[in-house]
Parts: C-alpha cells; structure tokens; sequence
C-alpha cells in the first residue's frame, strides 16, 4: 500500500478513538473504487477486421530470414535453430508445434 509522507499524521490519542466501524466503512469505500477508462482512448489502437490498410507504411525494418533460422511448417514463424522439434519428410516442424 503507497504511503503518503506529505499527510498529517495521527498521534497515539488518534489511533485509539477510531471505532472499530469506522475503520470497516474505510475499508469499503477503499474497496469500492474504480479506474475510469476512456473507451475513445482504449479504441484508437485497435484495427478492426477488413479495415483498408492499403495506405499505410510498414514502420519496421524486415530482415531476410538468417543462415541459422528456419520457418516451422505448421505455423509458419520464423525459428532459430535450437527451437527445431523434428523434420518430416523435409518439412521442418518447431517445439511449439509438437507439443
């Protein structure tokens, strides 16, 4: 729990008059509070599906798939070697994929 250093704090006379209710209904209203979310702000970096994305740029660099890199059969993602599960019939197959 944050602890504010800038707030009054209570002497020993405080503490021993808060009532036993008191301290419970702190405890509700605490538990009660709730974050605000802006849906406009949740919704700005979300595509949704069919979007027209034909005007956009690619904003990363790409490289070339590298001499100790394979791409897994099953779902297609590019793998270093030390992920290679198996080959089968020259198809090469990721841990991933045979779990």
């Amino acid at each position: 729990m944050a602890t504010d250093y800038d707030s009054p704090r209570k002497t020993d006379e405080d503490i021993n008059e808060d009532s036993l209710q008191e301290l419970q209904a702190r405890r509700v209203d605490k538990g009660t509070s709730t974050i605000d979310v802006d849906p406009d702000e949740v919704a700005e970096g979300m595509e949704l599906p069919g979007a027209d994305l034909s005007g956009e740029e690619l904003a990363v660099r790409v490289l070339p798939r590298q001499a100790d890199e394979f791409t897994c059969s099953r779902c297609f993602l590019v793998h270093h070697r030390s992920q290679l599960a198996e080959e089968r019939k020259g198809q090469l197959i990721c841990k991933e994929c045979t779990a």
